[in-house]
């Protein structure tokens, strides 16, 4: 997978290869089958470690990104995270621009590998204009210091990147899914599984989740929530309408509730994004009935959100 050579290619070589498992007892009996995608066990404990190497690794092909250059982005945090994790490995700078309406376990770990991290505030949550705030602080820093910007919501490299993972379900399923769904961000891992699935399965139902609370994809309405890692109030650049079969809004109360409920039946511990592809899955589970499968992702480690309220039984606010 990597292109990096000795040591440092043995780090980067442990992203993907990531578990299938089917979830057990959320769904009875008169509801299809649930499989989840284990991607904690990446390095950093996310999904978003395709992402990061692929576009690091992409823009190294293409000639855009220099030695030494710094590189620059935008991030709720996973993405810094992973980011991180794959610069302090190949030895590029990263200057992150985040906010403190993420998880501060997210932030921490950026710093820990090394990330110049700079905190935007926004106290009352996840709101329309956070996203585009960072955007353009990220743009500033490009400009100031000669940097290179991953810039994720328009990178395409991780979109191949992601394809990986579709790969990997189709063999570990040993066939394709009825359905796949997966919270929006970038939709690269959307629309990475999604193309690679559909060129084996052309009939897979491909449905998009996002917060009830900033519906957007499905009403074309933004709004504050505390479901990290999407529901930008906006369509992704990439994402387009026929790329889509259905959108599901997930209240956040939900998908906070179901976050517990996985850890405590199930043994998933996870993030509010993942609660959000869990009730969205079993919503679909329960309506395609009995020898159909559903399968949706952990998007990363609850252990990032041990901090706040999501595991104390707190409503988010």
């Amino acid at each position: 997978m990597a292109t990096a050579t000795g040591e440092r290619a043995a780090m980067l070589d442990a992203i993907g290869g990531t578990p299938l498992v089917r979830l057990t007892r959320l769904a009875d009996a008169s509801a299809g089958e649930i499989w989840v995608k284990l991607e904690a066990n990446n390095p950093t404990g996310s999904y978003k470690d395709r992402m990061a190497l692929a576009m690091i690794e992409g823009a190294e092909r293409a000639g855009r990104l220099s030695p030494g250059q710094t590189v620059v982005e935008y991030t709720g945090g996973s993405t810094g995270s992973s980011l991180a994790f794959v610069c302090a490995v190949k030895g590029y700078p990263l200057r992150i621009v985040t906010s403190d309406a993420f998880a501060v376990e997210k932030i921490r770990t950026m710093e820990a590998f090394g990330a110049d991290v700079e905190l935007l505030s926004s106290p009352e949550g996840i709101t329309p204009q956070l996203i585009p705030r960072m955007m353009e602080r990220a743009a500033e820093i490009v400009e100031e210091v000669d940097g290179y910007a991953t810039d994720q919501f328009r990178n395409t490299d991780m979109i191949e990147g992601y394809r990986g993972l579709g790969r990997e379900i189709l063999e570990q399923l040993e066939g394709p899914p009825d359905a796949f769904c997966a919270y929006i961000g970038t939709a690269g891992c959307f629309l990475g599984v999604t193309r690679e699935i559909k060129a084996s399965a052309p009939s897979l139902h491909r449905v998009a989740v996002e917060p009830a609370e900033s519906p957007a994809l499905s009403e074309g309405r933004s709004g504050t929530h505390h479901i990290e890692g999407g529901g930008i109030g906006f369509w992704p650049p990439m994402l387009a309408q026929e790329d889509v079969d259905e959108v599901i809004a997930v209240p956040e109360a939900e998908a906070f509730a179901m976050v517990r409920r996985a850890a405590q039946e199930e043994g998933l511990i996870s993030g509010p994004s993942t609660g959000a592809n869990i009730a969205a899955a079993l919503a679909l589970a329960r309506r395609l009935g009995p020898g159909r499968r559903v399968v949706t992702i952990q998007v990363d480690s609850g252990l990032k959100y041990l901090a706040g309220g999501l595991y104390a039984g707190q409503e988010p606010t």
